[in-house]
């Protein structure tokens, strides 16, 4: 059950010394949330790749920070993969923000903003979150691409991977259809894919093949984060590549990862992609003041 007071001041007053945060995961993909509404905290790039180095930090695959809305909704997520880029959605970190804030509005649906656009939370259950994260985007342009392709079945072949679906949810991902997706080696090639000149800002690398239950098991790649447990827009991605290329004959399907399984719907009215998943919450801490990239 949801929680309130899980960031930011009890009563009024502010922890100190140093800033809060609250340490999350969807799936096992994981986050440190900072609160900025209520303390002045701007994390640098040095200072988000020290917080989310394993050893000598906290430990997290995104640094998210909650922030006052910049354009429409309830707050601002921001969020930076663990190399310290700042990156435009996250369906995981949604699901983990939703859970704070639904706890401010009492279960009432949320409005995040983001740099991908607005996503909206609300309570599937007592321990799930669902998000809409608007609309598929499937233009060449919109993934983006370094040119105009077909992103249906894209022209690139990476060695055992080829001919991936291109789909953006706000961030970019190329889906490859495998024969068994715990045989392909990401760690060789997710890199490549990542970093291949066809995605100008890079790319989120997912492979998948259908289970005979039709649900879709999928692991992934993240850009600037490398193999990930989760992530929750690259199962948003898979599903609509699945779709797109007549594996799933209805608007939902299970996407099954490392981590666990998100139910995932993209429905045909409007395009729109939801996600439905757990966001569970691990420990809060304190940022000490003293420390230092």
């Amino acid at each position: 059950m949801w929680t309130a007071g899980l960031l930011g001041p009890y009563n009024g007053a502010m922890i100190t010394p140093g800033t809060p945060f609250l340490k999350m995961h969807g799936l096992g993909n994981d986050f440190v949330i900072v609160d900025t509404r209520h303390t002045s905290f701007t994390p640098t790039s040095a200072l988000v790749r020290a917080l989310s180095d394993r050893r000598t930090g906290i430990g997290c695959d995104q640094f998210i920070t909650i922030e006052p809305p910049r354009a429409e909704g309830w707050a601002f997520m921001g969020i930076r993969n663990a190399d310290g880029e700042v990156v435009e959605s996250c369906g995981n970190a949604a699901r983990c923000v939703g859970a704070v804030l639904l706890a401010e509005t009492k279960g009432a649906p949320v409005c995040l903003d983001t740099l991908a656009g607005p996503i909206v939370a609300e309570a599937a259950s007592e321990e799930r979150v669902a998000v809409d994260m608007g609309p598929a985007r499937l233009a060449w342009d919109q993934i983006p691409l370094a040119g105009p392709a077909d992103t249906l079945s894209l022209d690139l072949a990476v060695g055992p991977l080829s001919a991936p679906v291109a789909v953006s949810v706000g961030n970019p991902h190329a889906v490859f259809f495998v024969p068994e997706a715990e045989a392909v080696d990401l760690d060789r090639w997710g890199p490549l894919v990542e970093h291949h000149p066809l995605f100008p800002r890079r790319v989120n690398v997912e492979v998948v093949h259908q289970r005979p239950d039709g649900s879709l098991r999928m692991r992934v790649w993240e850009r600037g984060v490398g193999i990930t447990r989760a992530c929750g827009t690259g199962a948003c991605a898979v599903l609509i590549a699945a779709r797109r290329r007549g594996l799933v004959p209805g608007e939902t399907a299970d996407v099954v990862l490392d981590g666990g399984t998100l139910t995932i719907t993209w429905r045909e009215s409007d395009s729109h992609v939801v996600m439905a998943g757990t966001a569970t919450r691990v420990y809060s801490g304190v940022l000490d003041p003293g420390f230092t990239p």
